[in-house]
């Protein structure tokens, strides 16, 4: 089985025809406060009549219940991103399924059975690489998708040794911070691709 994919921090159109036409699974757009950080309305207008297999992913942290729920009514992800603790105070509509982020600093990682979960380093879109042989161990409680200091290079690698469900990158895929490139983004989603 092919590993599931996911280019996250997307700003453009082009980027995003990019990345689903090579094949990734899902498509990261980050609310947050980042060079990344992309407003509802563009959000919308860069995903519009995109296929539906490729899930659209809404990245948060730390919002603001108010601010989530405007997310949800207008930008209507598939999938809901935050860090774990955030889902103790936000509300959810049951459509739309939760990514909880685990972090490798947190001395207990407890994911969710039988759901997809992210884990990566303390601070997000930083490429903080994390300890593969941790992660090896928390990917056998779930469907783990590592993030953090992925690259074209050593995605095969990590595939390999901490046996996800999936993989995620941003930075790695970027020419300069909020930069995506479209050839770094296929070769990315090439190399994960190929493991399967």
């Amino acid at each position: 089985m092919k590993p599931f994919v996911k280019i996250c921090g997307l700003t453009e159109r082009r980027h995003v025809e990019t990345a689903i036409e090579a094949g990734a699974d899902a498509i990261g757009f980050v609310f947050a406060d980042s060079v990344r950080q992309i407003s509802i309305r563009e959000a919308i207008k860069v995903t519009q009549n995109i296929p539906s297999h490729v899930i659209r992913v809404a990245v948060m942290l730390h919002p603001k219940k108010q601010e989530c729920e405007c997310i949800v009514k207008l930008f209507k992800p598939d999938v809901i991103q935050s860090d774990a603790s955030d889902f103790e105070y936000l509300e959810i509509p049951s459509d739309i399924e939760i990514w909880p982020v685990f972090r490798e600093n947190q001395a207990i990682i407890d994911p969710p059975d039988n759901k997809k979960f992210i884990y990566e380093g303390k601070n997000s879109g930083h490429g903080e690489r994390v300890d593969w042989h941790r992660a090896a161990s928390i990917a056998k409680k779930g469907d783990l998708i590592l993030a953090g200091g992925l690259n074209r290079e050593n995605v095969g690698n990590a595939i390999s040794l901490v046996r996800p469900f999936g993989v995620d990158v941003s930075s790695a895929v970027e020419t300069e911070p909020g930069k995506k490139d479209n050839d770094k983004i296929k070769a990315f989603i090439k190399a994960a691709k190929i493991c399967g």
